[in-house]
């Protein structure tokens, strides 16, 4: 399956393998901020240094693909919040990931997701896109 890279690094919590499956001009939509992400490096950064950090317990539950797009549910905590959210995936010609959505419930996992990015990539010097 396409997006057996994607899963296969995040699992993992692979940080060099992340940039490997994202494409150059990889888009990132963010459940908490209105604008995109763009470009492999910020988006990586993102995974890396924000998501990994900031889940725990994450885990794929199901998975759907077909042709150039597959939908990832997954469960995960943040702090003491249960977590429950999707990744949807569209892949490039190559196979790379050229654009990410990700969507999370309940609204406080939402809060609590909002609060532990916002630490992580402040930490990390990654400003909200304008």
């Amino acid at each position: 399956m396409k997006s057996d890279a994607f899963v296969n690094a995040v699992e993992s919590m692979n940080s060099d393998a992340v940039p490997d499956v994202l494409a150059e001009d990889v888009t990132f939509n963010s459940p908490v901020v209105f604008k995109p992400y763009a470009g492999r490096d910020i988006v990586g950064l993102i995974l890396t240094e924000g998501a990994m950090k900031v889940f725990s317990d994450f885990r794929y539950t199901d998975r759907f693909e077909q042709g150039d797009s597959a939908v990832l549910v997954f469960e995960a905590r943040v702090g003491d919040r249960e977590v429950q959210g999707i990744d949807m995936l569209r892949f490039d010609g190559d196979g790379r990931v050229r654009e990410l959505t990700v969507m999370v419930r309940p609204m406080s996992a939402v809060h609590a997701l909002a609060e532990a990015m916002g630490r992580e990539l402040e930490r990390a010097g990654v400003a909200p896109p304008s």
